[in-house]
């Protein structure tokens, strides 16, 4: 029979941590953890273990006190029950090689994905949530079954599945993702069954790099770009699926791919506008949407305005050009400096919004990448790398974060990054029109960053600066982040919060709105200590309000 092992922070003859318990534990061992929040990094490797809430889901936390993943298992057969798992800039649960099964958990990461699967590793993830992500779930050369999941507000991707990849996605909810909610690509050969996919920044269902899958059954709706998306190269087939209310056309297979359609369906009451004077009314709807959703950012008045004179100068320049005018040659690349956390990815998406519904640009998707995904391991690879990367973002947004470390002055192995840099200028000049190339850091660096290819100033039309957040706006930060997750702050809590922010260092590295939500996920674990010591069950009121008790204790005040 296979031994149980007991976790509690209170229980005496309990093992006090979970990593206690896993280092003590035979393989097949089952791990009961007693509820609480748990502020551990777990690493599994070579072993047979399953993990599990005692008293079931929403009783147990376990969350990643570094910036490691909260859960991470090598060469494993894992089994993960009725957990809550967070983790604030790394990926919550990895996972390579072995067996990896997850169910009744939800898992959330700030910046980080939710759960990442690499290496052979068959998985069965059931009846899961993730709520708040970079990405979702990443499959990479991954079998198995993902089923009855949901993943949700996410800032990136929904789903990835790459590298050869060919597991079942069934019945599964996508929604609130800021760019795809599913791609498949680098051969992935997924079946995807009665998935409901929506609300989406960009494509539903992206298929791109010889990737062959197997669409039944879904729904794919309110999205903005196409419903479902098909490369040249590519194979599969799209069975018994309903694609409404997203961009034309709802389903795009383009000559050369080896892909079959059948019986699509389309609610037309539903369907955007796409000829006549419909369809330059939906265009200014959708930029000033877009607009709109730009001033309902904090703070940024300045870089507000400068995008605001960008789009009156592309409209302008519509006009003169449909009134038989000259109209100069236009750079859509860009500079964004500033500290850390203010708001330029966000920007920079809105941006490669803005262009497509300006018919700058076909497509308007976001692709942010940084130094490792440019640069090659010997002379040669870069080039290759960076071309392949600019390939996958035309017709969009290519936002290369911390640019400045691909120029000779940053790190070892810098003649790699600046073959990448003399790559990017020759590949922004010959395809300036179909594309929007947005280079991110900070403003000293930026400016040395220009200096590592002749032309590579000349290829931007603009630098914006990004200034950090004065005291009242990381407030507001705050308050958006407590609504957004259901929680109320008093006034006298937000006070404690502005007298923290004015007291703490401010230098290059702050981390802006990074910050605010390291310290509302610090005030949320104060006030989950507060009411557990009540003796009682809260009201719904309690448990919503955060007291100027829970900001002190999180703040050191």
């Amino acid at each position: 029979m296979a031994r149980t092992l007991k976790v509690s922070s209170s229980e005496r003859g309990a093992f006090p941590t979970i990593r206690d318990a896993i280092e003590a534990a035979p393989d097949d061992a089952m791990i009961a953890v007693a509820p609480g929040e748990y502020s551990e990094a777990l690493k599994i490797v070579n072993r047979r273990l399953t993990i599990f809430a005692a008293e079931g889901p929403d009783s147990v936390v376990i969350s990643s006190p570094t910036a490691t993943p909260a859960v991470e298992s090598n060469n494993s057969s894992l089994a993960l029950h009725d957990l809550t798992i967070r983790c604030q800039d790394h990926t919550a649960v990895q996972a390579r090689g072995g067996k990896l099964r997850i169910e009744n958990c939800t898992i959330s990461s700030d910046f980080g994905t939710g759960v990442d699967a690499q290496d052979r590793i068959e998985v069965r993830i059931q009846h899961c949530r993730i709520n708040g992500a970079r990405f979702g779930f990443v499959l990479d050369d991954v079998s198995g079954l993902i089923e009855d999941c949901e993943i949700r507000d996410v800032s990136e991707d929904g789903i990835i599945v790459r590298m050869g990849a060919n597991p079942t996605i069934r019945n599964c909810t996508v929604a609130g993702c800021q760019f795809r909610g599913v791609y498949v690509y680098q051969y992935g050969r997924p079946t995807l069954e009665g998935c409901d996919i929506s609300q989406t920044g960009d494509i539903g269902i992206a298929v791109a790099h010889g990737a062959a899958p197997v669409i039944r059954g879904c729904w794919v709706h309110d999205t903005q770009g196409v419903g479902i998306s098909f490369a040249g190269d590519c194979r599969g087939s799209v069975e018994e699926c309903t694609v409404s209310n997203t961009a034309s056309p709802p389903v795009l297979v383009p000559p050369g791919s080896d892909v079959t359609v059948t019986e699509v369906r389309e609610d037309a009451s539903k369907q955007r506008k796409k000829v006549g004077a419909g369809a330059a009314d939906d265009k200014e709807d959708t930029v000033e949407t877009l607009l709109k959703e730009l001033d309902s950012m904090i703070g940024l008045a300045g870089v507000k305005q400068e995008v605001r004179a960008l789009i009156d100068e592309i409209q302008v320049n519509e006009w003169r050009r449909s009134a038989g005018l000259a109209v100069g040659a236009v750079s859509h690349h860009l500079i964004f400096a500033g500290p850390p956390g203010t708001g330029k990815t966000t920007v920079a998406r809105i941006y490669g919004q803005l262009l497509a519904a300006l018919g700058v640009l076909p497509k308007g998707q976001f692709k942010e990448v940084g130094r490792r995904d440019l640069v090659g391991q010997y002379i040669g690879h870069t080039a290759e790398k960076t071309a392949a990367v600019f390939e996958e973002a035309k017709g969009g947004v290519l936002f290369i974060d911390e640019a400045y470390t691909l120029s000779r002055s940053f790190g070892s192995g810098g003649d790699f990054g600046q073959e990448a840099i003399d790559t990017l200028v020759k590949l922004m000049e010959d395809h300036r029109h179909e594309i929007a190339v947005i280079v991110a850091g900070y403003s000293k660096e930026m400016s040395e960053f220009l200096d590592a290819n002749p032309g590579l100033a000349s290829r931007f039309s603009k630098t914006i600066e990004f200034e950090s957040y004065n005291n009242d706006e990381l407030v507001l930060i705050i308050q958006r982040i407590a609504k957004a997750d259901d929680y109320v702050c008093t006034p006298e809590a937000l006070a404690a919060v502005g007298e923290y922010f004015q007291r703490i260092e401010r230098d290059q590295n702050f981390g802006n709105a990074r910050e605010a939500r390291k310290l509302f996920e610090n005030i949320r674990k104060a006030q989950a200590q507060r009411l557990r010591a009540l003796g009682r069950m809260p009201t719904s009121d309690e448990l919503r309000t955060v007291e100027i008790e829970d900001v002190v204790a999180a703040a050191g005040l």
